[in-house]
């Protein structure tokens, strides 16, 4: 057979098969027969939104607070420092904080709306206000004492709180400001606390955060009073470098815990400010860790007060000593500018009165009087240096939690 036969026979079966060929089924196809691939899964809705007040008003996701009623305590923050903890029946819940927080930092806690709990007590500044007197709702009028640094508070054991200590709890502290006729206005001129309710009723994020925390929609003073009570107790200082030091050296069975020891990671200078810290008087120290006790730095129990005037009869509150470097002024007037006047103070100008505490009288009765060099007291002032916790300035959860 030719080459150019067998061509041509090629061809055509290659064109009988491009058609189906002689042999081709062309029988109608059933297409129940017919195999098909499997079907994609559904694609599932997404979850309805539960909270969409909180979600438009607020950064906050209520599906995953963030942790305020679990701090992670260093080895040091031992049995006894935690036992100090005033919390009582009214423990920290991460959905109770949170509420509290979305309190502290609104605006519409003020009578105007210009002001809230957070404008005086600000969290880079270690919660407390720059100026030496707070400035009101009304831009104009003044608070008469300082405002009080926050963190710690929870393990202030003796009741009193504000510098006078007229609030015996801090859930009874907590809404004193707002009821305040200078500093939010809420006073009983415009209704006081009931005024407030009525406005939050019409705030739509407030009806949902109730529920989630008190199991339904109704807003009182006692349920924000407990709200912003966990949040302030969730303020908690541990990672100073001081902290960070003594969790190395740490011992419970240590003669003073192991506070007598040099710190890692501490000057020279640091540490001989540490020794004149908690070392007393008798043993040629300053005495300091008397009134302010490690590791939470928050007035031990019984303390009265710290000769500011001579004739003093009231013993005023102390907030910790944690981030006490990061801002001044200082004492419940701020009166005194910088830690080194603070330092100096206690170095001789205790007066003497009926409030003075004990710790701070010398042997004969009298005001104390350290006597401390130069070195030593610019010592004392570089150990309160390493008390600032960076992390507590810097947490987003105690931020702003308001979409801005």
């Amino acid at each position: 057979m030719s080459h150019l036969r067998l061509s041509r026979i090629g061809f055509t079966l290659l064109a009988l098969a491009a058609c189906g060929g002689a042999d081709a089924d062309t029988s109608p196809v059933n297409e129940s027969q017919t195999p098909t691939a499997p079907s994609p899964p559904p694609v599932a809705a997404p979850p309805a939104n539960a909270f969409p007040d909180v979600t438009a008003f607020l950064t906050l996701d209520l599906n995953a607070l963030p942790n305020f009623s679990a701090p992670v305590y260093p080895v040091h923050y031992d049995a006894a420092a935690i036992a100090r903890d005033n919390s009582g029946a009214n423990p920290v819940t991460d959905a109770g904080a949170a509420l509290g927080s979305v309190l502290f930092h609104d605006r519409q806690l003020s009578i105007n709306g210009r002001v809230s709990c957070a404008s005086c007590h600000q969290q880079a500044d270690g919660f407390t206000d720059r100026a030496r007197f707070s400035v009101g709702f009304d831009g104009e009028r003044r608070t008469d004492v300082h405002s009080m640094r926050l963190a710690n508070s929870r393990f202030q054991s003796d009741p009193g709180f504000f510098w006078d200590r007229r609030a015996t709890t801090l859930e009874l502290l907590s809404t004193e400001p707002i009821r305040n006729s200078i500093e939010m206005g809420f006073d009983s001129s415009v209704g006081g606390i009931d005024s407030l309710v009525r406005r939050m009723r019409t705030l739509p994020y407030y009806p949902e955060l109730f529920r989630v925390v008190f199991g339904d929609t109704e807003i009182t003073e006692a349920r924000m009073q407990r709200a912003l009570a966990q949040y302030l107790r969730s303020i908690v200082s541990t990672r100073s470098r001081w902290d960070d030091g003594y969790a190395r050296v740490y011992s419970l069975t240590a003669p003073n815990r192991g506070l007598n020891v040099n710190v890692p990671g501490l000057s020279a200078q640091e540490n001989r400010g540490r020794q004149l810290y908690f070392d007393p008087p008798q043993q040629g120290g300053a005495g300091c860790a008397g009134c302010h006790a490690a590791p939470t730095f928050a007035l031990a129990a019984g303390v009265r007060g710290n000769g500011l005037d001579a004739g003093e009869q009231r013993a005023f509150k102390s907030p910790s000593l944690k981030n006490v470097s990061v801002r001044g002024p200082y004492m419940h007037d701020g009166r005194l500018a910088t830690l080194d006047a603070v330092v100096e103070h206690y170095n001789s100008g205790i007066r003497g009165g009926p409030a003075l505490d004990q710790r701070l009288r010398g042997a004969n009765g009298q005001p104390l009087r350290l006597n401390l060099s130069v070195e030593d007291k610019a010592a004392l002032v570089a150990f309160l240096h390493t008390l600032t916790d960076t992390e507590l300035l810097s947490d987003p959860k105690f931020g702003n939690p308001f979409r801005r």
